[in-house]
């Protein structure tokens, strides 16, 4: 098989953000298998991120250097071309992918549907879960958002630890809060478990800090070392619905038992009461997390069969395969 470049683009904003993070890891995966370069499409793409991933701005100015891509694959994440000039100046791209992490109806039309001038591909595309596809109601190909399960490992928890700590990971904006896990937080603190929310300052001006309840901004710890500090993962989201949630398959491979709303996509691989926990309403997570709680045995068997999922989900092989998608050749890129 010909060793083509992959070029793979996302808008590089913000260094902890789920789709930057999912382009990086994309990249480091198909990295073991030919050429991949990096490409930041938005002009507020922070120098120091471009520095440290070795990132290049595609458009048009003297910040992009004149460089850009000749050719290959062309694989956007979380980022389009549409209503762009730059892609009337560079060379067609023998396949064109996008990596859909969003349920946006209006970005499915700008992605799928190209002007006449452009003479690009058709576009193929990869879903981050069934639950993404099933409601998008759109052909494509199921590749569960990269994770280096290599990184995010399983800590070596003191049985002698005093206190329970259940935490929260996500960006720092109020859309991925709900507003009825406040008093949740509180509860929880009052009754001896220690509540650690990073990604959470938003919250300030509703929530009380104390002793037991700490509220810290986005990327206050690296997303590894907070979940390796944690006993339980919980996670509810508010007007922002997850596409997947990374940070709750991290979590799993963590070893961590999850307690999660049932709304998202990680939910179709968590089976309730073995390898995780959903919930619909509050009263259904206050149980779940009192029998946690008063549980270590029962955390420690829950946890041990989420890190076995994540495992599985990426193994050698699963990566290999899906690896395969990207390096097809254009004419068998139907079969996909």
């Amino acid at each position: 098989m010909a060793n083509r470049v992959i070029h793979l683009f996302n808008g590089f904003l913000n260094p902890n953000g789920g789709s930057e993070l999912e382009a990086l890891a994309l990249a480091e995966q198909l990295r073991a298998h030919g050429d991949v370069r990096l490409w930041a499409t938005s002009s507020r793409s922070p120098a120091s991120l471009r520095e440290r991933h070795s990132l290049e701005r595609i458009g048009f100015g003297s910040a992009c250097r004149g460089i850009r891509p000749e050719g290959g694959t062309y694989v956007f994440v979380g980022a389009h071309w549409r209503n762009k000039l730059w892609p009337f100046a560079v060379p067609a791209p023998e396949r064109l992918i996008y990596v859909f992490n969003t349920f946006h109806p209006k970005i499915l039309s700008l992605t799928s549907q190209h002007p006449r001038l452009l003479r690009w591909p058709r576009t193929e595309y990869v879903f981050i879960s069934e639950f993404q596809r099933t409601l998008l109601d759109t052909p494509g190909v199921i590749h569960p958002s990269p994770i280096d399960i290599a990184r995010f490992t399983p800590a070596a928890h003191s049985t002698a630890r005093r206190r329970p700590v259940i935490g929260r990971l996500s960006r720092d904006t109020l859309e991925k809060h709900d507003a009825e896990d406040l008093s949740l937080y509180r509860e929880w603190a009052a009754s001896g478990a220690h509540v650690k929310l990073q990604g959470a300052t938003c919250l300030a001006d509703l929530l009380e800090r104390g002793a037991q309840l700490e509220l810290a901004p986005e990327g206050a710890a690296p997303a590894v070392d907070f979940l390796r500090s944690l006993d339980v993962f919980y996670y509810r989201t508010g007007s922002h619905v997850e596409t997947f949630g990374r940070v709750v398959f991290e979590a799993m491979a963590c070893g961590l038992p999850v307690v999660c709303h049932r709304r998202g996509g990680y939910a179709n691989s968590i089976r309730h009461g073995e390898n995780g926990f959903l919930f619909d309403t509050s009263d259904e997570a206050r149980e779940i997390m009192r029998a946690l709680l008063d549980q270590p045995a029962l955390r420690a068997a829950i946890g041990k069969n989420a890190r076995r999922t994540v495992e599985a989900l990426y193994s050698r092989s699963a990566l290999a395969r899906r690896a395969q998608f990207y390096l097809r050749h254009a004419m068998s890129s139907e079969a996909a």
